[in-house]
């Protein structure tokens, strides 16, 4: 038996993929994730010798 209090129409916890975000926050996502990218592995093959 669940005795859970559930409601449904209670909106005070929300996950973060149902909030909501600007094309400019997702911009400054990609920005952050390429720039991790290159360091990551623009270290890596610098410390290698390409």
């Amino acid at each position: 038996m669940d005795d859970h209090d559930h409601d449904d129409g209670d909106e005070g916890r929300v996950t973060a993929p149902m909030q909501e975000f600007t094309t400019g926050e997702a911009g400054v996502g990609a920005a952050v994730l390429v720039v991790g990218l290159v360091l990551t592995f623009g270290l890596a093959l610098g410390l290698v010798g390409f």
